[in-house]
């Protein structure tokens, strides 16, 4: 009997530790993304990409993008879509410079196990990683949007196996290269300086849905300056664009 009880308590305690290796067996990942670049120093190629997440439009980086003729890709929620239809009507107005593409419904990490990220809970199982993919899609559709093909998670952060399940949904993953602004974090200097350091191939992500945070008027002040250097805009259905961890990646069955 006393043999069997500390089984027992051994079995309770190891238990923790063994979901604590299931979670550090399941890294979670932040892919990178790069388009196909321009070959050409002097005149290089740059895909604009804006995470609309919740909240307002940041019509500072909006106006800019419309009045200088920057082509750029929007991930949209379905949250974002729902408080902003005179900002959505702006963009299908544009439809020649804005390709609009999938952040998911309720801006949940799309992680299939359970954790925080910044805070933030993950979606926590293959199923709600689903939902929040395909009604995030289908929020789209109901808006009168094109249908999208690329998915860009909430915090961009990711497990294999999500990635997996993403990619089996007919979506290319989004990850980027060049981190403009930290989240709309940043200072307006600081991301100026970042975005206006752009290389050639590289995927910028930004934010365009904190319109008073300061990030957003260096954002703007970057695009013009890139423009200046005579930069190449692009969206990422305009050329190649190749991602680590299989989330490109030509597969069976897939796009």
């Amino acid at each position: 009997m006393r043999l069997l009880s500390t089984a027992a308590i051994l079995l309770c305690c190891l238990a923790p530790l063994a979901k604590a290796d299931t979670l550090a067996v399941q890294k979670l990942v932040e892919p990178r993304l790069t388009v196909a670049p321009a070959g050409n120093a002097k005149h290089i190629r740059v895909a604009l990409t804006f995470d609309a997440c919740m909240g307002k439009a940041d019509e500072r980086i909006l106006t800019t993008l419309v009045r200088e003729r920057i082509p750029a890709t929007i991930f949209v929620t379905s949250r974002w879509l729902k408080h902003n239809p005179e900002t959505v009507a702006v963009l299908r107005e544009n439809s020649d410079l804005f390709e609009l593409e999938n952040h998911g419904e309720n801006h949940i990490p799309a992680v299939d196990i359970p954790v925080a990220i910044y805070g933030i809970p993950s979606a926590g199982s293959p199923e709600a990683v689903g939902r929040e993919v395909g009604r995030g899609a289908d929020a789209m559709l109901a808006a009168g949007l094109p249908r999208p093909h690329w998915f860009r998670g909430a915090t961009a952060k990711y497990d294999l196996s999500a990635i997996r399940e993403i990619r089996a949904m007919g979506f290319k993953i989004a990850g980027y290269s060049l981190n403009g602004d930290d989240g709309s974090l940043l200072g307006a200097a600081a991301a100026e300086k970042r975005i206006a350091a752009a290389k050639d191939g590289d995927v910028v992500i930004s934010h365009i849905n904190q319109p008073t945070h300061a990030a957003g008027e260096g954002v703007a002040r970057a695009l013009v300056d890139l423009k200046n250097r005579g930069a190449e805009f692009v969206r990422l259905s305009d050329f190649e664009a190749s991602g680590d961890h299989e989330t490109t990646a030509k597969l069976p069955g897939l796009f």
